[in-house]
Parts: C-alpha cells; sequence; structure tokens
C-alpha cells in the first residue's frame, strides 16, 4: 500500500515531522511518498529513515525547487 504525504510550501523541519507522524500510520513494508520543497528535507528526511531502519526506495527532484521521496517502512 502506498500513502502519500503533501507537504509542499511547509519549511523545515515540518515535512520531517509529518512524515514521522505519517509513518507510523501505516503497515510495515507499506511505503510513504513525501513530496515536498524545503531542501533541508533532502538531507534530513533520508537520515531520519535510514536511522529509524526504513528504506528509500525512490528520491528525484520533480523542478527546481520540489523532490518526492518514497520511504519503505520496516
Amino acid at each position: 500500500m502506498e500513502k502519500v504525504l503533501e507537504v509542499m510550501g511547509q519549511v523545515c523541519p515540518f515535512p520531517l515531522i509529518e512524515a514521522k507522524k505519517a509513518i507510523e500510520e501505516i503497515q510495515p513494508g507499506d511505503d510513504l511518498v513525501i513530496r515536498f520543497d524545503c531542501t533541508q528535507a533532502t538531507e534530513s528526511i533520508p537520515r531520519w529513515a535510514a536511522e529509524a531502519g526504513h528504506t528509500v526506495t525512490n528520491f528525484e527532484q520533480l523542478d527546481e525547487a520540489a523532490w518526492t521521496i518514497t520511504v519503505r517502512k520496516k
């Protein structure tokens, strides 16, 4: 299953805070797709995922200042 978290326009650290909340709502093995435009989150979200034991399965830049990261819950 896949849950999409839209946090475009939110300043850091809110995309990360919202991602931490959202991952609690999905089952292990499910994907959380995070769409954001906060530059700091390009580092903070993958770091949090790795530290928490989750897997980043996709990380792409959508345009000049927008990204999508898919995190698979451990």
